[in-house]
């Protein structure tokens, strides 16, 4: 055997070695815990036809947080109108049970109501 056949022969040993070291990823571990499909500190918004998100309020009230299961959201609060928070066409109007939440015309979330926590 000549030397680069003992380097590589080591090196792998090595490399195999660093292997059994690492600990398996386990996905379903028991201590996970699970997340709450309420985010900590928002209130939930039900809508007509049921559509629902999220609404966590920061910065003194300056920033509204939009959180929806996929994604999430910040809306500044307009400069010219109380209760209205803006981020290019998205505007959210917080009118008490008339809230309302519109992305230009895609989506359009009416009469929402603020739900009291449990």
């Amino acid at each position: 055997m000549n030397y680069q056949h003992v380097t590589a022969i080591a090196l792998t040993c090595v490399i195999l070695s660093a292997c059994s070291m690492v600990a398996p990823l386990k996905v379903f571990k028991s201590e996970t815990k699970e997340r709450s499909k309420n985010p900590e500190n928002a209130t939930e918004y039900v809508c007509e036809g049921n559509k629902r998100f999220f609404l966590r309020m920061l910065n003194k009230d300056n920033d509204a947080w939009l959180i929806f299961p996929d994604h999430e959201v910040n809306l500044a609060k307009s400069s010219t109108e109380k209760n209205r928070y803006v981020s290019g066409s998205i505007t959210l109007a917080l009118e008490g049970d008339q809230t309302t939440l519109t992305d230009g015309d895609v989506l359009s979330y009416t009469a929402c109501k603020a739900q009291l926590k449990k």
